[in-house]
């Protein structure tokens, strides 16, 4: 099993349409896929209609009231599975600030999984921000997958994350972080600046950028508010493909399993 984080502190660049859309992509190739939705916001959760959940997040598994299994839950989607996440998320950032392993909370909460053989993939939805979730996050995870919209401050944000990165690897939380993949999205064919944002990045990061880019389309934007993935919502569009072809790159890096 991988823990895989998608993660970029900046906000609005596709981090939870990929994380679900590359999510139901694996699981209809077959991989067994587990979403956990870190935000408070519950943007994950509401992307596949189970908004309406109240008290199933990691809440009280991060603090050791309960086992992460029995936040796990079913979706639509045989093998894809969710942890979802509600406003009870933004409060547990406060508690586990005062513990003494407050960067390894997740990853010690997570260790059941690795142990079973229930899983393939755990994809974390992190939250647009540098707070603890998120660095809990990046202290778990084997790897991380981050979303770049194609825009001019693209290679900026970058940096950051790369910073951010160091700065998990220091704090001995996790010696093996590192950036897996980078996705380019929004990507809008008629614009000449997207096109040149995905050279400059390759140029940069070369073969962790994916050949797969992920175009900007209303229908991709419009899938959460019907709390559908674009596959439910648009199933022969162009996003619909782009993330299909996405999750076979995905499965080429890393294998079915």
């Amino acid at each position: 099993m991988k823990i895989i984080a998608i993660a970029n502190q900046k906000g609005g660049v596709g981090k939870t349409t990929t994380a679900v859309n590359l999510g139901f992509a694996l699981a209809e190739e077959g991989v067994r896929v587990l979403l956990v939705d870190l935000d408070p916001q519950g943007n994950a959760t509401s992307s596949l209609g189970m908004q309406e959940l109240e008290g199933e997040s990691l809440y009280e598994p991060l603090l050791g009231g309960v086992s992460v299994a029995e936040r796990i839950l079913p979706t639509r989607l045989p093998r894809l599975f969710i942890v979802p996440a509600d406003l009870d998320l933004a409060g547990v950032e406060v508690e586990i600030a005062r513990m003494s392993d407050h960067l390894t909370r997740l990853k010690e909460t997570l260790l059941p999984l690795r142990a079973d053989d229930t899983f393939d993939y755990v994809l974390l939805d992190c939250p647009p921000s540098l707070g603890i979730l998120m660095t809990n996050a990046l202290a778990a995870a084997d790897e991380l997958l981050t979303p770049i919209q194609c825009e001019y401050f693209a290679l900026e944000g970058l940096v950051k994350i790369v910073r951010v990165i160091e700065q998990v690897r220091g704090s001995g939380a996790n010696d093996n972080l590192e950036i897996g993949g980078i996705v380019m999205t929004m990507f809008d064919s008629r614009t000449n600046l997207s096109a040149q944002v995905v050279a400059d990045v390759r140029e940069h990061f070369g073969e962790r950028v994916y050949e797969t880019v992920i175009p900007r389309t209303v229908r991709l934007s419009e899938a959460p508010s019907f709390g559908k993935s674009v596959f439910e919502h648009d199933s022969s569009g162009a996003g619909a493909r782009a993330y299909r072809a996405l999750a076979k790159e995905f499965i080429q890096r890393h294998g079915s399993a």
